[in-house]
C-alpha cells in the first residue's frame, strides 16, 4: 500500500489498488433476481442514459489527476532524470479537476451551436479550458499560500501546455467519454419482467411491478450465472482496455489520496501533495485486473461470499507488490521501502497495511456493481 520513504519526498503507496470489478446478473439463472440483467451494446443507446452527475464528477477528478501525475513526472524527469519516475498532486487538485472537468464539459456539449467545428475545436474551447484550468491553478495557490503572494502569473511555456491539454481534452477524452451509458433503470424493469416469468411458470400469482420476489418454500437458490465470456467472466460491459485504463487511474487516485493524508496526519514530511509513480499506473492496472478476473470466477462460478474471496484478494496483491517491487528494484526504478516498518519483508510488503488492503478489497466489491453498469456506444 504505503507509507515508505521517498527520500525527503515521503511516502509512497504501493500494490494492487482498490479492484473495481464489474458484477453482472444473469439472465435465465433463477438466482439472477439479485443480480443486474446485462445490457447489449445495441441497447445500450436507446435504453441507458449518461453517467450520472456524481460519476462523471469521481471520472473527472480521477481522470484530473492522472494528468497532474503525468506532467509533474515529466518535468520533473527533465530536471533530474530519476527512473522512479515520481509524480505529484492532491485532494484539493482533485476537487478542483471534478469541478472544472464539469463546466468544460457544458462547454463542449455546445459545439453544435457553433457555427464552425474548427473555431470551436481551436479556439473558443481550447480558450474555455484555459482560462478555467490557470483560474483553478491560481485559487489552489492562493489556498495553500495563505495570501495574494502565492499566486504566479502562468508562463508561456504553462500556457502552452495547458492549450495541448485542451486539444486532447476535447478532441480525444471527451469524444469518447461521453459515449458511456449508464443502463440501471432497463435492468430494473428486466429484472422485474424476469420475476414475473418465473413466478408464473411456477404457477404464482403475477408479481406487482417493483416487489420483491419471495422465494419458493423448499426451493433452492442457485449460483448467480450470467452470460459468461472467456475464463468465466461476463461477456459485456466496458471492454478490457478502457477497464484497464480505468483501474490505473484509480490506482493513482488512491495512492495521491493516502501519501497526501500520510503526509499531512501521519510520519511525512507535512507537504501538501500527494505522490505516486508512474510505474503505479502499469502495476494497480494489471493487479486489479487480474482480481477482477478473480472476482468473476470465485463469485459467479464458485459462489464464494466477499469474507471468503478477501483473503485470496489480499494474498495476491502482497504478491504482485512484491513481485513488482523486486523487478523495479534490480534497475532502482522502485519508490518504496518499508524497511523501517515492523513486520516487513525484504522492505517490499508489510503486514502494517494489511487493514488497509482488506478495506480497498471490500471496496472493490462496492463499486463493482455501480462500475459494470457502464457501457461504452460506439460512435456510428
Amino acid at each position: 500500500m504505503a507509507g515508505s520513504d521517498v527520500d525527503s519526498e515521503g511516502p509512497a503507496l504501493r500494490g494492487g489498488a482498490a479492484r473495481r470489478p464489474g458484477a453482472p446478473g444473469g439472465p435465465g439463472s433463477e438466482a439472477a433476481a439479485g443480480c443486474p440483467e446485462l445490457l447489449s451494446t445495441a441497447e445500450a443507446p436507446a435504453e441507458s442514459a449518461t453517467l450520472p452527475a456524481w460519476m462523471r464528477l469521481y471520472f473527472y477528478g480521477m481522470h484530473g489527476i492522472t494528468l497532474d501525475v503525468l506532467v509533474s513526472s515529466a518535468r520533473r524527469f527533465a530536471r533530474s532524470p530519476d527512473l522512479r519516475m515520481l509524480g505529484f498532486s492532491s485532494p484539493y487538485s482533485c476537487l478542483l479537476h471534478s469541478l472544472t472537468h464539469f463546466a468544460l464539459e457544458k462547454v463542449y456539449l455546445q459545439q453544435r451551436r457553433c457555427p464552425s467545428a474548427f473555431v470551436f475545436n481551436f479556439l473558443l474551447y481550447p480558450s474555455a479550458h484555459v482560462g478555467l484550468q490557470t483560474l483553478a491553478g491560481q485559487a489552489l495557490l492562493l489556498s495553500l499560500g495563505g495570501g495574494a503572494g502565492g499566486a504566479v502569473a502562468p508562463g508561456a511555456l504553462d500556457l502552452a501546455l495547458q492549450y495541448v491539454l485542451a486539444l486532447y481534452h476535447c478532441q480525444v477524452f471527451l469524444k469518447r467519454f461521453l459515449r458511456l451509458r449508464y443502463g440501471r433503470q432497463r435492468r430494473r424493469r428486466q429484472q422485474q419482467q424476469q420475476q414475473q416469468q418465473q413466478q408464473q411458470r411456477r404457477g404464482a400469482l403475477p408479481v406487482a411491478p417493483g416487489a420483491r420476489v419471495p422465494t419458493a418454500t423448499g426451493v433452492r437458490r442457485r449460483r448467480p450465472r450470467g452470460p459468461r465470456g472467456a475464463g468465466g467472466a461476463p461477456s459485456q460491459g466496458l471492454p478490457d482496455l478502457p477497464r484497464f485504463l480505468f483501474f490505473g487511474m484509480h490506482g493513482f487516485l488512491d495512492e495521491i489520496f493516502f501519501t497526501f493524508f500520510f503526509n499531512v496526519l501521519g510520519q511525512g514530511d507535512g507537504t501538501t501533495s500527494g505522490h505516486t509513480s508512474l510505474w503505479s499506473f502499469f502495476m494497480y492496472g494489471s493487479c486489479s485486473f487480474v482480481v477482477e478476473k478473480l472476482y468473476f470466477h470465485l463469485h459467479y462460478s464458485r459462489g464464494w461470499g466477499t469474507w471468503k474471496r478477501v483473503p485470496i484478494y489480499v494474498l495476491f496483491i502482497y504478491v504482485w507488490e512484491l513481485s513488482w517491487g523486486l523487478g523495479l528494484r534490480t534497475c532502482g526504478a522502485c519508490s518504496w521501502d518499508y524497511s523501517h516498518y515492523p513486520l516487513n519483508f525484504m522492505g517490499l510488503i508489510t503486514l502494517m497495511y494489511l487493514p488497509g488492503w482488506i478495506f480497498l478489497s471490500v471496496y472493490q466489491d462496492l463499486i463493482s456493481n455501480v462500475l459494470w453498469r457502464v457501457q461504452y456506444v460506439p460512435s456510428n
